[in-house]
């Protein structure tokens, strides 16, 4: 993710995308972040855009800053999973609202998701 939408802020995206790999449990609880320098560079941006992005999480309850440590993945577990369904609700009511702009109905929707789904079981085999 090198390339970000000129449409949102550059803290929010980095922010999403920290959020997924959490989510994914790429990063996992407890677990330290890159400082703010570092991750400044692997996406050439500004150190200050990273401190937002963290400042940001770490207001959500996502990360927390330990003082001469660094920043890490809040090891409330139970935070995670209130963060893990919201994204997915997120994710959820995009899909619905975009598919629902193009004329489909619940009972559409909801047949074409399965398809799919079987579709990846069957791909699973």
């Amino acid at each position: 993710m090198d390339e970000f939408n000129a449409s949102k802020p550059i803290y929010l995206q980095l922010a999403d995308r920290i959020n997924r790999q959490i989510v994914s449990k790429e990063l996992k609880a407890g677990e330290r972040l890159p400082s703010v320098r570092d991750m400044g560079i692997k996406y050439s941006v500004n150190p200050n855009t990273i401190q937002r992005t963290y400042s940001e999480l770490e207001r959500e309850g996502i990360l927390e800053t330990r003082r001469g440590q660094g920043t890490f993945v809040t090891e409330q577990e139970d935070r995670l999973v209130k963060q893990r369904e919201s994204l997915k609700h997120e994710q959820i009511l995009l899909f619905v609202q975009v598919m629902q702009e193009m004329g489909y109905s619940t009972k559409e929707i909801i047949s074409g998701l399965k398809d799919h789904l079987n579709n990846l079981d069957k791909g699973d085999e």
